[in-house]
């Protein structure tokens, strides 16, 4: 057996599973809101929800498994009192399908890896920006702050919160 180098505690939390999957034991761990968004394709109350008024920088990862779906750098003020974002974190880690649900069409948007209900999608976003309005549901989102991302271990989004060159300079 060839002995392996010890790793840094900063790199293990580094590294993250990226097999985003729906487990028993992640929706035993499901608030029943949770749950209801999630999986029986619910919605929660405008306004009355955890990320609406969100405006720390980090990442919305989905609650079911984990899956990084949204940055903070793309959400925006939508009015509408669910937390809403221009893209995907990753064109990857959504998919959509037609909801008939309030009898016209609506596009839903669902996690890539766990199939999570998340919320749907909108072609009234802002222009400049593409267009898009993904209007999620909180209560199917995990918020990582980006000063716990390597902690929590999604340390390969640092780079979406770190300044730019271009920052320092205008910060001197």
């Amino acid at each position: 057996m060839t002995p392996q180098p010890a790793s840094s505690p900063e790199e293990e939390s580094e590294v993250k599973s990226t097999d985003y999957r729906t487990t028993p034991e992640a929706l035993s761990r499901l608030t029943d809101l949770q749950f209801s968004v999630t999986q029986e394709d619910g919605t929660e109350p405008p306004f009355r929800n955890a990320y609406w008024n969100n405006h720390e920088p980090g990442i919305y990862v989905d609650v079911v498994s984990g899956q990084p779906l949204f940055s903070s750098n793309d959400k925006y003020d939508s009015g509408t009192g669910w937390p809403s974002f221009t893209k995907p974190i990753d064109a990857d880690a959504v998919k959509t399908k037609t909801d008939w649900k309030l009898l016209m069409p609506r596009t839903e948007v669902r996690s890539s890896g766990a199939d999570s209900h998340l919320g749907h999608v909108f072609r009234d976003g802002p222009r400049d920006a593409g267009g898009m309005r993904y209007c999620m549901n909180s209560a199917a989102l995990r918020f990582i702050p980006a000063t716990d991302l390597v902690t929590e271990g999604y340390g390969e989004y640092r780079g979406l919160f770190e300044p730019t060159t271009n920052d320092q300079e205008h910060a001197s």
